[in-house]
């Protein structure tokens, strides 16, 4: 299981270091359907597939609420709103901040912190990565890696 954990994450890694510009302005918004990868060294991984939403409060500052499904026994979910403040280093690096709220079996509470990259492979459309921790107040979980992969459009 920790080879399988650190291969994910290198292979996380690797689709976050290619970067191109993809221009966002204030009061643009995005949808994206994604996957959620959740792990921890002490606690089984755990598989999300949900969706996402972003809007431009300013023009390098966002907000992505988000639901995603978690796929392991009794499945559950994880609301979360994230903030993203958008650096053009590299054009599209994104470290973000955010709240989340999850059921994995009994609800909880936590917040995000992380960072991701957008890559533009058209005109409206981006591949997006991510990798976030999220500190839970539940005391006996354990506080969850997340990568995240995904595709989203911008209006």
């Amino acid at each position: 299981k920790k080879k399988m954990k650190k291969l994910l994450l290198l292979l996380a890694a690797v689709v976050c270091i290619s970067t191109t510009a993809s221009a966002q302005d204030k009061g643009d918004w995005a949808i994206m359907p994604r996957i959620n990868i959740y792990t921890a060294w002490d606690a089984d991984t755990v598989f999300g597939i949900g969706a996402a939403a972003r809007y431009n409060v300013l023009d390098q500052l966002r907000l992505e609420p988000a639901l995603t499904l978690l796929c392991h026994d009794g499945c559950s979910i994880d609301l979360n709103c994230d903030v993203h403040y958008l650096f053009p280093v590299a054009d599209r690096w994104n470290p973000l901040a955010g709240i989340s709220v999850n059921d994995f079996g009994d609800w909880s509470a936590g917040i995000n912190l992380g960072a991701g990259f957008d890559y533009a492979v058209a005109d409206r459309w981006d591949i997006t990565a991510g990798l976030k921790y999220m500190i839970e107040t539940h005391k006996n979980w354990s506080n969850p890696l997340i990568i995240s992969v995904g595709a989203s459009y911008r209006f």
